[in-house]
């Protein structure tokens, strides 16, 4: 009798043992993109590690924001970014426009400029999308270009339940006295799009200037007000280019962004002068984007130190 109690004892342990190795397992178990991507290991009641629930939901993705290339164009500096960010490897890239130098109704310069561009980005490894900003759309000659190459001027696209709105601010008339300009068909057409997208998680808003930080006499002529009334209560970010200077503001309970410079004319003062080269790395997540500045110094392959094979053992 006490053999018989023994071993039932024994097998409500294991048993016991059995379904809490499985459950932990399965507790731990991180999402994942597909079925074969899953962390698999063996867990005991003591583990060398702090949890299983591993930093990738099927949610998450990363994309990067390149900011100005010219406006004082250094050539080189683009080139490098596009290297890194091949290292890094994100989803997609999303600019904030000034491409090209631009201010010419010569085609034939702009045809070489935008040509000379192209040649940079065919080497991302991943899709780019481009915004127009003064350098790109500086006439009304290079904004039917603009057309003629790309199409639209401004559009918006969805990923993984996320809204990216990309802006045109170039639209004419556009003067000194008035540095942007919003159509009443762009406004429109962003209401529109709005809502039809009523049920992503996130927005982005990508534009060239940072028209919220401009003072102007009459700003709901220029369109900003309009568009910026649309966004209402959704969650989003607004990333801009223009002033070659970062610098982050706290607006309406949301956070806009001006960045600095991807190659662009900068005297590189430093980090408390928002004078750098960088780009942005954006990691969404389910409770909102994460947003990193990469510096281009900063950041090296995997050949920044090589050394020969040892010639002989060491001791």
């Amino acid at each position: 009798m006490r053999h018989l109690i023994t071993s039932l004892v024994v097998l409500f342990l294991l048993a016991g043992a059995a379904f809490f190795s499985v459950s932990d397992r399965a507790s731990t178990a991180p999402s994942a993109r597909n079925d074969n991507d899953e962390l698999e290991v063996s867990v005991d009641r003591r583990n060398p590690w702090t949890h299983l629930d591993a930093n990738n939901r099927r949610s998450d993705f990363q994309f990067a924001i390149v900011t100005d290339r010219t406006g004082g164009r250094r050539p080189g500096v683009f080139t490098e970014a596009v290297g890194k960010i091949n290292l890094l490897q994100p989803e997609f890239v999303v600019s904030v426009g000034d491409l090209i130098n631009g201010y010419t109704e010569d085609p034939g310069q702009w045809a070489l400029e935008w040509s000379e561009f192209e040649s940079k980005i065919a080497d991302l490894q991943m899709p780019f999308f481009f915004c127009a900003g003064n350098h790109d759309f500086s006439n009304v000659p290079m904004s039917k270009d603009w057309k003629r190459k790309f199409g639209r001027s401004y559009y918006h696209f969805r990923y993984r339940d996320v809204l990216f709105v990309v802006l045109n601010s170039e639209e004419f008339p556009r003067t000194k006295e008035q540095p942007y300009y919003f159509s009443s068909e762009q406004q429109k057409w962003l209401a529109k799009t709005l809502g039809e997208n009523e049920d992503v998680r996130w927005t982005f808003v990508i534009v060239h200037k940072p028209a919220w930080a401009y003072v102007e006499d009459d700003p709901d002529a220029l369109g900003w007000t309009g568009i910026e009334a649309t966004f209402q209560d959704r969650p989003y970010t607004v990333f801009a280019g223009h002033v070659h200077t970062y610098a982050k503001f706290n607006r309406k309970g949301r956070e806009y962004y001006t960045l600095a410079t991807t190659g662009g004319g900068s005297n590189l003062s430093g980090l408390a002068a928002g004078k750098f080269d960088h780009f942005v790395w954006v990691t969404m997540k389910d409770e909102g984007p994460v947003i990193a500045n990469i510096l281009l110094d900063g950041l090296e392959d995997r050949d920044v130190r090589t050394v020969p094979n040892p010639v002989r053992k060491p001791k």
